[in-house]
């Protein structure tokens, strides 16, 4: 997504068509998300802590009925947000009720990461995905969280090269597959004193 990126590729490569990486969209909507969480997370710490300097009743931390308290909840749920509801297991959808009656907002948050997991997820054309989207941004719209309105500028400013990705579901798996190789031949050799050679050698192993 990064302007400079743009620029090159405009510059070195005229014909190409940009995609930008559909996790890279996802991630992004995913940290809003976590957001969210993590907002509430500190508001249950700071609500515990002021029970626990009440002098005038004794504190007793509160559980649900999975035997978790509510900063447990919280802490706990975080990889069970980034996935879909089919990778969870019993104790973690029961988490994840308990988590989406107390806070609403991390639900509808869920929801709307969810379903752009799944338009992405679908073998459909760019007309398609483009109506699916447009729905999409504006359930976004309606939830109108401040994260997640980022998000929604974001990916308005990205719109078409977003839709590009249902061309041809191309990603940049490779490319960082490529990218972890050069990283750990780099290692193996603690760092690069001459990079000419440098780049001949992997030119040689890789071309």
């Amino acid at each position: 997504m990064a302007a400079n990126f743009h620029k090159v590729i405009k510059r070195c490569f005229k014909r190409a068509e940009i995609v930008i990486d559909r996790f890279h969209v996802q991630q992004l909507a995913n940290e809003a998300l976590q957001d969210i969480r993590i907002k509430h997370r500190w508001e249950a710490i700071d609500l515990e802590n002021k029970e626990r300097k009440d002098k005038r009743k004794l504190f007793s931390r509160v559980l649900f009925g999975n035997g978790e308290s509510r900063k447990q909840i919280l802490a706990r749920s975080k990889w069970a947000l980034s996935q879909s509801r089919n990778k969870w297991n019993n104790d973690t959808r029961d988490r994840i009720e308990i988590l989406f009656s107390l806070y609403p907002d991390i639900k509808e948050g869920y929801e709307i990461v969810d379903q752009m997991r799944q338009i992405m997820n679908k073998k459909i054309g760019k007309v398609v995905a483009r109506t699916k989207l447009a729905q999409w941004y504006e359930q976004m719209e309606r939830f109108n969280n401040k994260a997640f309105n980022t998000v929604g500028e974001t990916f308005r400013s990205h719109y078409d090269t977003i839709l590009n990705y249902f061309n041809n579901r191309s990603t940049n798996a490779s490319a960082e597959s490529f990218n972890a190789k050069i990283k750990a031949f780099r290692a193996d050799f603690r760092g690069v004193r001459d990079i000419k050679f440098f780049l001949f050698r992997l030119c040689k192993i890789y071309a």
